[in-house]
């Protein structure tokens, strides 16, 4: 109903044939490449609200018992909640720890036997504190209790996280040069293979935009499908990892979910493939037209 007229025959040209599925498979690594980013900024953003300004001490079981795991926790709270700068600090519920070590465990592990260390959580008011000074009255009061400041492990979690996403932002920039080096390509042999044909339409009185606006016009429907292929390939892909880490995985992987801003971006991606294949094919035709005698 719609369809194009074309003074150049490029629907039979056969390096047209694979640009879609070029285009689709380029769409489809820069989708994932961008949810993959999303994914781990989230991730990494969740870690440092919900860990910054926190400790961690623990406590293990005496092989002999005495005193018990009890008397040793109360002993390491008396000293946490002794020392400026400390918030809050409590004991977490055995409840708790068996939730968190069910998706390594299994559910029903934990029994009452298993010699679990306890865990007290501990909350800052802002201050600084002296964590070594800290660490060393806690082992001297409770001995072989550990303090984990979150602060340094998470420092190098979030310097991962950022590497991670300029990786993320290269591949999509080495996936768009390509892009466009195949549509230059593409472009350049229409021109050649229909030299002839372009050189009667000059003859002819046709302006150079007039040729232009017909490869630009052709390399756009290719890009178009095959944008619309792997945008479809990459919400098939986003949906199976998003089942797998909800159902499969008991937690291990990190949560899939994107809000409606960072799904919008994603759908921009195949519309910015087809735009800029198109602008790449006229620039590139317009070029080739402006050396032609």
């Amino acid at each position: 109903m719609f369809r194009t007229h074309y003074d150049l025959p490029l629907q039979r040209d056969v390096t047209g044939r694979f640009l879609p599925w070029i285009i689709a498979l380029m769409v489809y690594l820069a989708i994932l490449a961008m949810a993959g980013s999303m994914v781990l900024s989230d991730m990494a953003q969740r870690w440092d609200r919900g860990l910054a300004g926190t400790l961690t001490v623990q406590v293990p079981p005496l092989p002999e018992g005495t005193p018990t795991l009890d008397e040793r926790v109360q002993s390491a709270l008396g000293v946490l909640r002794a020392t400026p700068g400390i918030a809050r600090a409590e004991a977490l519920p055995r409840q708790d720890l068996q939730g968190l070590l069910e998706p390594w465990l299994g559910t029903g592990a934990l029994n009452a036997d298993l010699p679990v260390p306890a865990m007290i959580d501990v909350a800052l008011a802002g201050g600084r504190i002296d964590m070594n000074g800290l660490a060393q009255r806690l082992r001297a009061a409770v001995p072989g209790s550990q303090l984990d400041d979150h602060a340094a492990w998470l420092k190098d979690l979030l310097a991962i996280a950022r590497a991670v996403e300029a990786l993320a932002l290269g591949i999509l920039a080495l996936v768009g040069g390509a892009a466009v080096a195949t549509v230059i390509f593409v472009s350049r042999a229409g021109l050649a293979i229909h030299g002839q044909v372009v050189e009667l339409l000059h003859v002819m009185g046709a302006p150079d935009r007039y040729v232009a606006r017909q490869f630009q016009s052709h390399v756009l429907g290719l890009a178009i499908r095959g944008g619309v292929i792997g945008t479809v390939l990459a919400a098939a892909t986003l949906i199976a990892l998003k089942r797998a880490g909800g159902e499969y995985a008991a937690g291990l992987m990190p949560d899939m979910a994107l809000d409606q801003l960072q799904l919008a971006s994603l759908a921009a991606v195949p519309a910015i493939a087809a735009v800029l294949a198109a602008v790449t094919a006229r620039i590139t035709v317009m070029r080739a037209l402006a050396r032609m005698p």
